[in-house]
C-alpha cells in the first residue's frame, strides 16, 4: 500500500471513530432526565420511558435522574409498565460514581457491577446497591428518598 493512502485511510478512520464516539454519547446522554423533588420523593413522568422512535412503541430500558439536591443520581430500570427498580449510584465499595451499561452498573474506579436489581455481580464491592421504593400515581413514577 503506498504511504499518501495509508495515510488518507488512517485519517478517515479517525475521523469516522470520532463521529460515532460524539453520536454515541449524545444517545446515552439522551437518558438523563431532571427529576422534580416534592418532601420525601422524587417524581418522574411516564412519558420519560418514552423513545423517540416513531416507528415502534418501544419504551427505554432505563433512565437515569439527575437533581442539583441529590449527592449521587439515581438509576431507573422499567421491567414492565408496573415493575421498576431504583437504584442509588454510588458503588458500595469506596463511594465512587456508578455508569449504567445496558443492565448492568459499573464502578468506574474499581470495577465493581452491579445487575439492574443492584445486586453485585462483579467485586471488589460485598454489598448489594442501595434500592429505592417505587410507586406509581397519576401516571407518575415516585421513588421514596427517606432513608
Amino acid at each position: 500500500m503506498e504511504r499518501k493512502k495509508f495515510i488518507k485511510q488512517c485519517g478517515f478512520a479517525c475521523i469516522s471513530g470520532t463521529v460515532m464516539a460524539s453520536l454515541l454519547e449524545s444517545c446515552a446522554a439522551s437518558k438523563t432526565i431532571p427529576g422534580n423533588i416534592v418532601q420525601d420523593y422524587i417524581t418522574i413522568p411516564f412519558t420519560a420511558f418514552d423513545t423517540k422512535n416513531t416507528q415502534k412503541s418501544a419504551a427505554k430500558k432505563y433512565v437515569v435522574i439527575q437533581n442539583d439536591a441529590l449527592q449521587y443520581p439515581i438509576c431507573v430500570f422499567r421491567f414492565s409498565e408496573n415493575d421498576y427498580s431504583a437504584l442509588w449510584m454510588q458503588c458500595t465499595h469506596q463511594g465512587t460514581e456508578l455508569q449504567v451499561f445496558g443492565d448492568k452498573l459499573q464502578c468506574p474506579a474499581h470495577g465493581s457491577e452491579f445487575d439492574n436489581r443492584g445486586n453485585v455481580s462483579n467485586g471488589p464491592a460485598a454489598k448489594h446497591l442501595r434500592t429505592l421504593p417505587v410507586t406509581i400515581d397519576n401516571n407518575q413514577i415516585k421513588i421514596s428518598l427517606a432513608k
